[in-house]
């Protein structure tokens, strides 16, 4: 007879005393972080139900199951509203994979490294910036606090290092649905991000000289269809976060470089698309452009953390399924997650946006987001971008990075307007029609993509 240590409702109980009292740090039977600096291995700091999705459902529902609205309601309390809505009423499926309790497999493994040897350097300055105890200076790399002790710690984690590697360049395929699930718009477009500082594989250290007081670049651009390919966009975010983006814009049509107000930050770029640039990585705007962050939930979740990259199908293309005509959805994985943050937030600088608040679902083993959901001006859901990770390793199948580890990284994206009804669904592709590949960490890539005559070049 096995005899447990920890009843069922133990972790349930634990989680609810931390939040009454008001108490911090990751893991359940020992501090989580200490146990990855040591061992790199997670099981030790949960018990056994939050070991598995089998455990915690008691057989309801096990790895190498699909979730779908016939088992649903057994993981309803797993899932964010609208991931709930979408399985229980609209057709999706998700299939539930192993817990990764190996650390490096969540992280890009310089990203991974840099977290372990500035652990503890970080602190929020009189301003509420992210800078090092004993210098005053930028933050150097990795996450700034992997165990934190407040809602504005937990969400720096995203906003200061979201991308994760020093310059990010993806290929991306995007299909626009309406409410019925007809195709309306289906456009290539291409990103390239770029940090400059807190940067974790450049010889030169953490900071990109002359580009101190700048946290990252990012460019996006079109490349089909004919009407709307050259049209790009730059977006520049200032590492003091209290101050608002610099964006940029061409439009090939009118053949000049526009600067865009603040408030297009809650505008589609293109038409049919239902992501906003404040919805990227949940994090899109300058963390202090928001504020009223907050904790408002602690527990286990079901998450898209691994086995999400189609490396064997052509351009990395997932297949889809659902929703009216069978093509809402990707095909994902979702993992049981011990142990997730719920924060939220508040638009504070942004007197004229249409969201009222997002909630964040970040995932304490590497801080990752595994759900977004923001909500209208009446406090009523609106829409969710949930980005798949995974490392991008299928079998023997390896994407590698420059130093020839596993590519760690987003892999899709379902941006879903419950409201109107209109899902985007994007890919991480290979490449797209013009030959742009997805790549990280290449040379080149400020001037070529990432300046004001840049992005006009590429409008030509």
């Amino acid at each position: 007879m096995h005899i447990r240590k920890y009843d069922f409702d133990y972790s349930r109980r634990f989680f609810l005393e931390k939040m009454v009292r008001g108490t911090m740090g990751a893991g359940v039977l020992t501090s989580l972080w200490p146990l990855i600096a040591d061992a790199g291995d997670i099981t030790k700091a949960y018990p056994e139900e939050l070991q598995s999705l089998e455990a915690y459902t008691k057989g309801k529902v096990k790895e190498g199951d699909f979730i779908t609205a016939d088992n649903v309601e057994h993981v309803k309390d797993l899932l964010a509203p609208i991931v709930y809505l979408e399985v229980a009423q609209q057709g999706r499926r998700i299939k539930v994979v192993p817990q990764t309790t190996d650390i490096q497999k969540l992280y890009p493994y310089d990203f991974l490294e840099a977290t372990l040897r500035n652990s503890g350097k970080a602190t929020l300055n009189a301003d509420g910036n992210t800078v090092v105890k004993d210098t005053g200076k930028p933050w150097v790399g990795g996450m700034p606090f992997p165990d934190p002790q407040s809602g504005l710690e937990a969400f720096t984690n995203l906003g200061i290092t979201a991308g994760r590697h020093d310059t990010t360049q993806y290929a991306a395929m995007d299909w626009d649905l309406s409410a019925d699930g007809d195709v309306e718009y289906h456009y290539e477009l291409a990103a390239c991000e770029k940090n400059a500082v807190g940067r974790v594989s450049d010889p030169d250290g953490p900071y990109w000289k002359g580009h101190e007081d700048k946290l990252r670049y990012t460019g996006v651009w079109f490349v089909s269809p004919q009407d709307v390919s050259g049209t790009s966009f730059l977006n520049t975010i200032h590492y003091d976060q209290r101050e608002f983006p610099e964006l940029v814009g061409y439009i090939p049509a009118f053949k000049r470089v526009r600067r865009f107000p603040t408030n297009q930050r809650f505008e589609p770029l293109v038409p049919g698309i239902t992501v906003f640039l404040s919805d990227f990585w949940a994090a899109g705007d300058p963390m202090l452009t928001w504020g009223n962050y907050k904790i408002v939930g602690r527990g286990p979740l079901l998450g898209a953390q691994s086995a999400n990259w189609y490396g064997d199908a052509k351009d990395w293309i997932p297949p889809t399924h659902g929703g009216p005509k069978g093509n809402t959805f990707w095909d994902t994985a979702y993992e049981f997650c011990p142990e997730v943050l719920v924060i939220e937030a508040e638009p504070t600088g942004y007197p004229r946006a249409p969201v009222s608040k997002k909630r964040v679902w970040l995932d304490v083993r590497n801080m990752a987001y595994v759900s977004y959901m923001t909500f209208d001006r009446k406090g009523e859901m609106w829409k969710s971008f949930e980005a798949g990770f995974s490392q991008y390793r299928k079998g023997d199948l390896i994407f590698p990075d420059a130093k020839g580890n596993p590519v760690w990284g987003p892999t899709y994206v379902h941006s879903h307007d419950v409201q109107s009804g209109r899902m985007s669904r994007i890919a991480i592709a290979e490449k797209l029609s013009d030959g742009f590949k997805s790549k990280n960490d290449l040379p080149g890539t400020y001037d070529k993509y990432l300046t004001v005559q840049a992005i006009r070049r590429l409008g030509v």
